[in-house]
């Protein structure tokens, strides 16, 4: 069973660590256990329950009202918030519920009913990207398995391969080509198959190489096809202290296009972009280059 710190439940539901403790003191809204060195922990049940609890203070519940239901009229209540069209905090702890039960069919209910209100594109930038940033707190933290972690990665990579199947191509002439790809060893594949979505999505032409691309390979294809966009994300590969030089490379190998980067390891604040190679900090970012 996972085990939170009282920080981590603070990153996972938005709720400050003081106004957690709070609850606790005054309307005995979570149960805190200790470990044999009788350090602070909370569960999976605690972390469902404050979930639950933070959206409905959100949507203007008082706390003093919501410590005074059953755990079945708190569910009831969140489940009715989740019928309003474009709500996505309570999909978004659905499948935070789901990924922790290993619960399939749960995960994808969450997924599809946020689809059918806003579309697949709105769809990712509102319900998963959110969903994933949440699962990369649990990942840092140590509290979710490569289980979990592969479960909710293959079930999403289904959806997105689904839709980029479903799209029908209309190329606009002239349209610029953007290469994409994932570096060697790397294999976290959901933000650039979203990439390529949206670039199909505006009639744009792609060539999409995806995960552990050799650079000897990238070199050549990039030589073939002379791309205006090269587009890569940069999760786990190159190490942490080599990423300041993959993207030097990347920049003195391919003057002549615009490389996009995105993931975890190009947040670092050190890191100097060189002029052709453009940070994303979001994945909305790159929507809006479309716009």
């Amino acid at each position: 069973m996972a085990q939170y710190t009282i920080k981590e439940l603070e990153h996972l539901s938005g709720i400050k660590a003081h106004t957690i403790r709070i609850w606790e003191q005054r309307y005995n809204i979570l149960c805190p256990k200790r470990t044999e060195t009788n350090i602070r922990y909370y569960d999976d049940k605690d972390l469902k329950t404050l979930l639950n609890v933070s959206l409905l203070n959100e949507k203007g519940y008082k706390i003093s009202k919501i410590a005074q239901m059953e755990p079945e009229q708190l569910v009831e209540k969140v489940q009715q918030l989740c019928e309003q069209p474009g709500e996505c905090s309570k999909p978004i702890n659905d499948m935070m519920a789901a990924m922790l039960d290993l619960d399939e069919e749960a995960f994808d209910k969450a997924i599809s009913t946020v689809t059918l209100q806003l579309g697949f594109a709105e769809a990712m930038n509102r319900l998963i990207y959110p969903f994933l940033h949440k699962i990369g707190i649990l990942w840092q933290t140590g509290n979710i398995t490569p289980a979990h972690e592969h479960f909710v990665s293959n079930l999403i990579r289904q959806k997105l391969i689904v839709a980029i199947d479903g799209q029908v191509l209309r190329r606009k002439p002239d349209a610029p080509l953007y290469l994409l790809y994932l570096p060697e060893g790397e294999l976290h594949e959901l933000a650039l198959l979203y990439m390529n979505y949206v670039i199909r999505l505006h009639n744009l032409q792609v060539i999409y190489m995806g995960q552990n691309l050799p650079f000897s390979d990238l070199e050549l294809t990039y030589k073939h096809c002379k791309p205006q966009y090269i587009c890569t994300v940069l999760t786990s590969m190159p190490e942490r202290d080599q990423v300041q030089s993959y993207l030097n490379k990347l920049s003195e190998t391919f003057t002549e296009s615009t490389i996009y980067v995105y993931g975890w390891l190009v947040q670092q604040e050190q890191l100097q972009m060189p002029p052709n190679v453009k940070r994303l900090a979001c994945m909305r970012e790159f929507t809006q280059l479309f716009s």
